[in-house]
């Protein structure tokens, strides 16, 4: 399926991969967690940071400003959910949610099965689709325009947590991690099309004095 924005949790499947990704990084420092929105990578933060060394408590982090339009129980959670006074902090884990870190949207194609869309479509129109750089399905984004919000959150948010010294743990998709990649890597938009992300697997960056360094060994 298309499964882009719709919420839905990981599959046993997907449970075991975060399991074992979990378990390769239990041993690497986490100060702070940054995930999408969706259900799935929640569930992939959370099921990965039970196996980590720290023993640390991932605590959900919610704005404190009440915004115009916010609902009664929006306005309550924020208010409600913060932590009051420092006692015990050093064992919480903080927890971001950001929705520009959501999968790619693929508008009219969401919750279709890909064989069947290949039928009605056409299979090199479906192909362009999910493989192009800039040519989005309908009423939904390229890997362009996903990259055009992900990028501003990286750079506005994980990478001045890294610059401060911090290790972030970023839980996301395959193309909104992709786009990162990308941006990280100074992919061309030919060279990301080749680039494929397994699920379930960790990887693992590190800032150095000339750029960004993946780290093959764990």
């Amino acid at each position: 399926l298309f499964t882009g924005w719709v919420d839905v949790p990981l599959t046993p499947k997907g449970i075991d991969e975060a399991r074992d990704g979990g378990r390769a990084i239990a041993h690497l420092p986490i100060d702070e967690v940054h995930v999408s929105t969706l259900i799935r990578a929640q569930m992939t933060a959370m099921i990965a940071l039970s196996e980590h060394g720290s023993g640390k408590t991932p605590v959900f982090q919610y704005p404190t400003d009440v915004e115009e339009g916010m609902s009664e129980n929006e306005a309550r959670m924020r208010e409600w959910a913060q932590i009051r006074g420092e006692a015990g902090q050093d064992n919480l884990l903080p927890v971001h949610v950001a929705w520009q870190l959501n999968e790619r949207m693929y508008g009219d194609l969401q919750g279709l099965n890909k064989d069947a869309t290949r039928e009605k479509y056409g299979a090199e129109q479906v192909h362009i689709w999910r493989r192009s750089y800039d040519v989005p399905p309908p009423n939904g984004e390229s890997l362009e325009l996903t990259a055009a919000r992900t990028i501003p959150y990286l750079e506005s948010t994980l990478i001045p947590a890294i610059g401060e010294g911090k290790n972030v743990f970023v839980a996301a998709h395959g193309n909104s991690l992709r786009s990162i990649i990308m941006h990280l890597d100074g992919l061309s938009k030919e060279e990301v099309l080749g680039l494929e992300v397994p699920t379930g697997v960790p990887i693992v960056y590190e800032r150095t004095e000339t750029g960004w360094q993946r780290k093959d060994d764990l």
